[in-house]
């Protein structure tokens, strides 16, 4: 595969990994141990009149833990990845700050599956 596919295909998968994190993380307990919750006053700022405060938290079961902790592992080792490519050594200046933008325009759907 050419240098830039190699580049480009490490870009993807760290987008799907990214999107797949945000999502879990989306649906995790606000507390990573169990916590109790607690109430608060208006939340400054707002104007939505909602009031504060968290509800309990039951923490991350092992199996959440599980996968945050592999997709935050995934996640750091395709950003060293992709910015520590030797590509990026062969450019300075302008060309660097455009091809990085280039490749970072690389988009995707988010994709269910990170792995």
């Amino acid at each position: 595969m050419p240098r830039i596919g190699r580049r480009r295909d490490a870009q993807r998968r760290l987008q799907r990994t990214r999107f797949a994190y945000e999502a879990l993380c989306r649906t995790l307990p606000w507390s990573v141990e169990p916590m109790p919750g607690w109430e608060g006053e208006k939340q400054l700022h707002s104007d939505s009149g909602q009031v504060g405060g968290m509800p309990d938290s039951p923490g991350y079961s092992s199996e959440q833990s599980a996968e945050e902790a592999h997709l935050r592992g995934l996640l750091l080792d395709l950003s060293t990845t992709v910015s520590t490519h030797p590509f990026w050594q062969t450019l300075q200046g302008p060309d660097l700050v455009a091809a990085r933008m280039e490749l970072k325009q690389t988009t995707l759907a988010p994709a269910t599956e990170a792995h």
